[in-house]
This record gives C-alpha cells, structure tokens and sequence, in this order.
C-alpha cells in the first residue's frame, strides 16, 4: 500500500509541477517554443513609394521598398523584387530584384520610352507580396 500511494504522490507532484509551470511561465514558453516573427517580412507594414508619379517618356522614376516585420521594424538582407507591367525596371526588364538595407530599403529605378501606365508590385523573399501597389503614368 505505501508504494501505490509514494507512486501517486510522486505523479501528483509532477503534474502539478508541470500546471504550475505552465500557468506561470506560458508566455515565456510560447516565445521560445515558436521561430521568431520579427525577422518575417510584413505584407502590411512594408511600403512601397515612387517618385514621381507622373514622368516624360526617357525619365528615371525613384522606386524605393521598404520592408518592415509584423512590428514595423525595417529587415535587412532580404530579397526585394520589383515587377512591373510597363517600363523596364533597373535598365533590364520588367522585373528586378535588389537586397535591402540595413534600414530595410531596396531601390530601383524605372524608365519607359513609350507613353503609358506602369502599376508597381513587390514581392519580398519570393513569397510575400505587398499589399500596396503604385501605378506611374508616361506622358
């Protein structure tokens, strides 16, 4: 009998422990058990500008990113591409892709010889696309 009840004692004891430290510390747990969100790139918080709006034809227009984590932090060394569905992006193509900075800045420049109007997307590390767009009209 002293052993079945030593037994209990000693599961009752780890259970509670295991309660307790749970209850206590779930938030500390939860943090480490999980990979960390703030170096994940934000399809909300990352921003995407361009200067100007309205450019001549053989104009260079500034297209800058900016990539933020969930917390609007700015993330470093990330792939940033940047597509478009008129122009040449970087004097290549429509597309093209630049790492950011250390303050989470990628830039590009975008030129057209015809007249039109370029919208502007960007998807950073091949996954995560903003969900804001620009559009630049040629004139």
């Amino acid at each position: 009998m002293d052993k079945k009840f030593i037994a209990l004692m000693v599961l009752f004891v780890i259970v509670f422990g295991a309660f307790i430290t749970t209850t206590m510390f779930s938030k500390n747990f939860a943090g480490f058990a999980r990979a960390s969100s703030a170096a994940d790139p934000s399809s909300q918080t990352s921003l995407i500008f361009a200067w100007p709006l309205t450019a001549k034809v053989g104009d260079k227009v500034d297209v800058n990113v900016f990539v933020r984590s969930a917390n609007n932090t700015p993330l470093e060394k990330k792939q940033v591409k940047l597509v478009t569905n008129f122009g040449i992006v970087n004097g290549g193509s429509q597309e093209s892709t630049v790492e950011s900075d250390k303050t989470g800045k990628a830039n590009f420049v975008l030129t057209s010889d015809s007249l039109g109007m370029a919208e502007l997307t960007s998807i950073v590390n091949g996954s995560v696309q903003l969900s804001q767009k620009v559009t630049v009209k040629f004139e």
